[in-house]
């Protein structure tokens, strides 16, 4: 996607070699017309795929998944990582580490909101070593209902996620896919 890649030339800045800031249009401050276009571009690629639900893991994930369940007419629901008052005490639950917070969340979705008639798109904002990505598709999994694709907005390559969803068969779909991050600099794969 052209215009993402632009976005992360001019707004991304590169931490160091496996860490890159899109608070100027992806996580801390949205650009809601790049959101659009993203969703757009998820719902294009799955359009075949019977979708009937978008799952995402609290914060990050939610802008580009609510685009994406607009676009292709369809609920969105994210994984909390904090348990609320009103959650049921049998929700679904699975261990998620964070690569950037370096800790580890207990995320958890209401039992009743995925039913395994359901066939599930889940979308994240980046792909590093697949951790939220994985304990995502184990919720689904719990709830007994279909992983039907995995949809990502920045897919860090040189890092092992993509290998581990590729490896457990689910069909993975990235719109910026980074080769390096070397000496401060971008380099796409693609």
């Amino acid at each position: 996607m052209d215009e993402l890649k632009s976005r992360i030339r001019k707004d991304g800045t590169v931490i160091n070699s496996e860490i890159l800031k899109v608070d100027r249009f992806l996580n801390h401050q949205i650009d809601p017309q790049l959101m659009k276009a993203i969703g757009k571009a998820f719902a294009i690629h799955f359009q075949n795929a019977g979708i009937t639900k978008v799952l995402t893991i609290e914060s990050s994930g939610i802008a580009p998944a609510l685009m994406t369940g607009l676009e292709m007419n369809v609920p969105v629901l994210f994984a909390r990582k904090k348990k609320s008052l009103t959650i049921n005490e049998d929700s679904l639950t699975t261990d998620v580490y964070s690569f950037t917070k370096k800790v580890h969340n207990t995320v958890l979705l209401e039992k009743d909101t995925i039913i395994k008639e359901d066939h599930v798109l889940i979308i994240d904002d980046f792909l590093a070593n697949g951790e939220a990505a994985l304990g995502l598709t184990r919720l689904v999994e719990l709830a007994g209902a279909a992983v039907s694709g995995i949809g990502i907005v920045i897919e860090k390559s040189f890092q092992q996620g993509r290998g581990r969803l590729d490896r457990a068969g689910y069909a993975v779909y990235s719109l910026a896919r980074i080769a390096s991050l070397n000496d401060h600099h971008v380099q796409f794969l693609d």
